[in-house]
């Protein structure tokens, strides 16, 4: 459960700002409280805790630290096609700053890939990074996104560029394949959301 220490009469209008809805305290040491996707912030005299199941989407609009990050994704498919899902870890000189796993339906390998990539640059975007340095396992993906190689499936092709659209928001970014071992907290996080669906 993140805790955000902050002026919290400007996060408030930050969040406002960004769509949250809005609402009074529920006790007497609560100032407000906000709901946007699936957290939802309290406010207290000089912090706000979120809570929830994506507290990533409040603390996006509160965290605009911008800077660079460290991006890790993983796709996982129990079958090919078959049930499958994504992980991704956004890291600072501070730690981690936010992970995430979630289950995607049905897809192929390749197809978990992309979708774990694209989430991990949306919630950087978000974070407000200016740049960022992403690492996957999977080479076919980081080969078809940095140019090397080309690809014949046309729902691929839109993820290569659904994911370049994304790398534009960047004042920077690299993109490189690194062994699994390098890249074990997004692939256990997307094992963990197979596991528990």
């Amino acid at each position: 459960m993140p805790v955000i220490e902050c002026d919290v009469d400007e996060a408030r209008e930050a969040l406002a700002s960004a769509g949250a809805e809005l609402s009074e305290g529920k006790t007497d040491h609560e100032r407000w409280r906000a709901a946007r996707g699936d957290a939802v912030a309290v406010a207290y005299d000089d912090k706000v805790v979120i809570q929830g199941s994506s507290p990533q989407d409040i603390e996006a609009v509160l965290r605009d630290e911008g800077g660079r990050a460290y991006v890790y994704f993983d796709g996982a498919s129990r079958g090919n096609p078959g049930p499958a899902a994504i992980g991704w870890v956004i890291v600072t000189s501070d730690g981690i700053a936010a992970d995430g796993g979630e289950r995607i339906g049905r897809a192929t390998n390749n197809q978990a890939e992309y979708a774990a990539l694209v989430r991990a640059l949306e919630a950087a975007s978000d974070y407000g990074f200016d740049e960022v340095e992403v690492k996957g396992d999977s080479q076919l993906i980081v080969k078809q996104v940095t140019g090397a190689w080309d690809t014949n499936d046309p729902e691929l092709r839109e993820r290569r560029v659904r994911v370049r659209e994304l790398l534009e928001r960047f004042d920077d970014w690299s993109l490189d394949h690194v062994p699994r071992e390098v890249n074990e907290r997004a692939d256990e996080l997307a094992n963990e959301a197979l596991d528990d669906g």
